[in-house]
């Protein structure tokens, strides 16, 4: 089956997160914002399912899966589902849970860098907000960051299997969503990530496994990887970095 994936393109953001369980499990799949529309894609097609005119089950925005009549919404619930028929998702039912609960972790941090940049509204710019992104920035990066991240750590080094994986005894969709997590931090908090990564030595070897995977580095090194950049979840700022 081609699975059918609905992002804003030019965007990694949380669309990203899916392309890496598609990417890393070999599933043929269509970006179809990126496609023109005489292929079916374009931001017509992704409206039409927003607008409620593809059935019942409308996503609130994307991303979003089609597959056949299936249409699945939220970054946490995609991933899970394709890591769980992939190969990407532990075989046991109580780690196979604990992954899926590690990927909805995943997104509330994900969500937490967004409203760094965004602390009043998301429909207003950077600039309107700036002395609250400022305040937030200080909370997230001296609090939130180091939380988040010595989490990511403790399961790494509690894991029964062992550090290499945040569940389970290979990589899944959680280990995958750490690693997109890690780079979009550290591209948006260059100088705080330097310091902060030396403390977490079982994260960084993680996200150096997970680059190095076969299909995950002729990925990067595609023109489907998408760069970060100032329209995203993660966006640098240098004033919201710290001194």
């Amino acid at each position: 089956m081609t699975y059918d994936l609905y992002y804003w393109p030019g965007l990694p953001g949380r669309g990203e997160y899916v392309r890496l369980v598609l990417e890393a499990a070999g599933i043929e799949y269509r970006d179809m914002a990126r496609l023109p529309a005489a292929q079916g894609g374009g931001m017509e097609a992704m409206s039409a399912f927003l607008q409620g005119e593809k059935g019942p089950h409308i996503p609130l925005a994307p991303p979003f899966l089609v597959a056949g009549d299936l249409v699945l919404s939220q970054t946490a619930a995609i991933v899970s589902y394709l890591g769980e028929r992939h190969g990407l998702a532990p075989e046991a039912e109580a780690e196979r849970l604990f992954a899926r609960a590690i990927a909805l972790t995943t997104a509330d941090l994900v969500a937490e860098a967004h409203d760094v940049h965004h602390p009043v509204g998301v429909s207003l710019y950077y600039d309107d907000q700036r002395p609250e992104a400022a305040r937030r920035a200080q909370e997230f990066r001296d609090r939130r960051m180091p939380k988040f991240l010595g989490w990511y750590e403790g399961l790494l080094s509690a894991n029964p299997s062992g550090p290499d994986h945040l569940a389970g005894d290979r990589m899944t969709h959680a280990d995958l969503g750490l690693f997109q997590t890690v780079a979009g931090l550290g591209y948006a908090f260059p100088r705080r990530m330097a310091g902060l990564m030396p403390d977490f030595p079982l994260v960084a070897a993680l996200c150096e496994r997970v680059a190095a995977a076969p299909r995950i580095r002729a990925y990067l090194e595609s023109d489907r990887r998408l760069a970060f950049n100032e329209d995203g979840i993660f966006r640098h700022y240098p004033e919201l970095d710290g001194d």
